[in-house]
């Protein structure tokens, strides 16, 4: 059972993120195997919040988003009792959870991301930005952060994993801005809008987007912040994991620095990151891990500013 489980979710990482796919097989045996578990569950339960299978449109879920959240919570908690699960994704949640002591609270975390989501009121500052950030992919790297043998109660390199999570969906959110706008979904935040001379109407307008684009550059610049941040955590973790973290922090990374660099055309079609680059990325992370490893952990006047989750 245990290797159909895995199986099953080596599947689901293979059909729904390709980078994380990638990245994930630096990780020596054990700790791959941990990850992928834990990803087929976040997959999961992204996907029934959506009433999709992988967002491609094919439905799998029944009832109305508030009734799925509502499940999603329920069968969360009996997997992390514990309990034995019929669904694999359930399945594997519980099995990682108790083989990594993962506490509750982080996946809890990351459900009340999917509340904000099924909730949805406009991102009115960088403050509530980053909070959604924290709950929808910043927890997941804390989570992931524990399956790789970070103790649950360091809470200063958890926080710089906290930080790589906020810089993926950060770049994420500036990769998908033109395809938000087109399903009436806009995470930027109103302040910055304003501030760019944009209203929530019509912001995503080509006549707009010279002004758009400066407001996505800040959002890039604000991933590289917490990405920079992301790599003093390095030297907690063994070089296989270092190499992992940053190869897919270099991928993730690339996409919002090629929204940048594109300029407004950018905001005409949505950028992505060639295979041979991510392959390049793996390559030069390297070396990199092998250096991280001997430089001195960071100290909380490295984060000095940046948003931090409450571990209290």
């Amino acid at each position: 059972m245990q290797d159909a489980l895995l199986t099953s979710a080596r599947e689901s990482i293979e059909k729904g993120s390709k980078s994380f796919a990638l990245a994930s097989r630096l990780f020596d045996g054990g700790t791959r195997a941990r990850a992928t578990l834990l990803y087929a569950w976040c997959r999961h339960a992204d996907d029934v919040i959506d009433g999709q299978l992988l967002g491609e449109g094919t439905h799998i879920w029944d009832g109305t988003p508030d009734e799925r959240l509502a499940m999603l919570r329920r069968e969360t908690d009996r997997a992390l009792a514990g309990e034995a699960m019929d669904h694999p994704a359930f399945a594997a949640l519980a099995r990682v959870a108790a083989e990594s002591h993962l506490p509750a609270r982080y996946a809890h975390d990351l459900i009340e991301g999917f509340r904000m989501d099924v909730e949805w009121q406009p991102v009115a500052d960088a403050a509530h930005l980053l909070r959604y950030c924290y709950h929808v992919a910043g927890c997941v790297g804390v989570m992931m952060a524990i399956v790789m043998g970070v103790p649950p109660d360091d809470h200063a390199t958890l926080a710089r994993a906290s930080d790589l999570g906020l810089s993926f969906q950060l770049n994420n959110i500036a990769r998908d801005v033109a395809e938000d706008a087109e399903r009436g979904r806009c995470y930027l935040p109103d302040s910055w809008l304003a501030e760019a001379g944009l209203g929530r109407d019509g912001y995503a307008l080509p006549a707009n987007r010279d002004a758009l684009h400066k407001v996505v550059t800040k959002l890039v610049d604000l991933a590289e912040r917490y990405e920079a941040s992301a790599a003093h955590g390095v030297p907690r973790l063994r070089n296989r994991q270092a190499w992992a973290v940053l190869s897919a922090a270099q991928i993730y990374g690339d996409i919002g620095r090629k929204v940048r660099g594109l300029g407004p055309s950018a905001l005409e079609s949505r950028a992505y990151t060639r295979r041979r680059d991510k392959l390049i990325a793996v390559a030069l992370a390297a070396p990199e891990a092998l250096w991280k490893r001997n430089v001195r952990v960071g100290t909380s006047a490295d984060r000095a500013g940046l948003w931090t989750p409450d571990f209290a």
